[in-house]
């Protein structure tokens, strides 16, 4: 048995998590490690100085005391980071592990999953989307970076738009390069969540903002010296980048909803309405326009119809409105 200290093991791990995985799932186990490495210490186990093969199952349950100040989300995802750590000690033969008496010890120390409805204030999406949707409420710029404020500003817009009508997530509308589209059918071809392949539509108010924002940008993209399909769908456009065209992060994905949400709904909107908000917002508008569930399950990609199972729930004023046909019509 190869002896490595627990924090080379760790990066070894890790190192392998970013080349199989996609970027915010390696930051997320990364951030995962990082806590159970200071879990460790807390108990007088020096990452630096352990060795591996010194690990116990039993520094799970001290990660999952140290995670109920966390949501239950982000435990469960750690957990699910740290077993792969364990896993890996195992398959390398740096550790003997006990790997059923692993899961015992998560099934019974983590909290159940419940069913949570997701949460969105859709009213205050749709008065988002009918702003940003209206030529109108552009903003003039002059000046001498009145070019890179224009671009941003029609950038901005498609992103969101595209967002909300086609349920990308975050991520996956940031890695979209303009060879992925096919701009006759309305589609794009995309590796998804779990390395899937899949066909993704676009609306009409969604590609009509992205021909927009990409006409503004043609002397930009012709000049990059690049073949036009290899070029990202969303742009950096800030000093940074200067005239070199560079894909935008998800951060930057994040940053754009923020600044747009305060912009046009205010401070107080800020934090309620992510990226991932449009996607709820998308899931729920196929299923009220279909009631197709697995329709809405094959649109938003969802590997299990249980997921999309929680949006298929029915408002207030729904359930007023059906209740009061049925036991008052007389």
């Amino acid at each position: 048995m190869t002896e490595q200290t627990l924090s080379q093991a760790i990066s070894a791990y890790l190192a392998g998590v970013a080349s199989a995985r996609k970027e915010h799932t390696a930051r997320t186990y990364a951030n995962a490690l990082r806590v159970f490495a200071s879990v460790l210490t807390e108990r007088w186990l020096d990452p630096d100085k352990t060795p591996a093969q010194k690990l116990t199952e039993d520094a799970i349950s001290w990660l999952a005391a140290h995670l109920k100040s966390y949501s239950s989300a982000t435990e469960r995802l750690y957990i699910t980071a740290v077993k792969g750590f364990y896993e890996y000690l195992a398959a390398e033969r740096l550790a003997e592990v006990n790997l059923p008496r692993l899961r015992l010890l998560i099934r019974q120390r983590t909290r159940k999953p419940g069913i949570r409805l997701p949460q969105f204030p859709s009213e205050d999406i749709e008065r988002l989307l009918a702003h940003i949707s209206d030529p109108a409420t552009i903003p003039v710029y002059t000046g001498e970076t009145s070019g890179f404020l224009r671009l941003r500003e029609i950038r901005d817009r498609a992103f969101m738009l595209t967002l909300a009508d086609t349920g990308l997530r975050v991520h996956e509308a940031c890695a979209l390069r303009r060879g992925d589209m096919d701009w006759n059918e309305g589609r794009a071809l995309l590796i998804g969540k779990g390395d899937k392949q899949a066909v993704v539509r676009f609306s009409t108010r969604a590609l009509r903002a992205l021909r927009d924002y990409l006409s503004l940008r043609a002397p930009l993209d012709g000049g990059s010296g690049r073949p036009l399909p290899s070029l990202p769908l969303f742009a950096r456009h800030d000093k940074g980048a200067g005239k070199k065209v560079k894909p935008i992060t998800t951060t930057t994905g994040r940053n754009i909803v923020t600044e747009r949400v305060r912009e046009i709904l205010g401070e107080e909107a800020v934090g309620r309405i992510t990226p991932h908000s449009f996607r709820h917002y998308f899931v729920t508008t196929v299923l009220r326009g279909s009631g197709n569930l697995k329709l809405a399950q094959e649109l938003a990609r969802h590997s299990n119809i249980q997921v999309t199972q929680r949006y298929a729930h029915l408002s207030d004023d729904e359930l007023d409105k059906g209740y009061y046909e049925i036991f008052e019509r007389k």
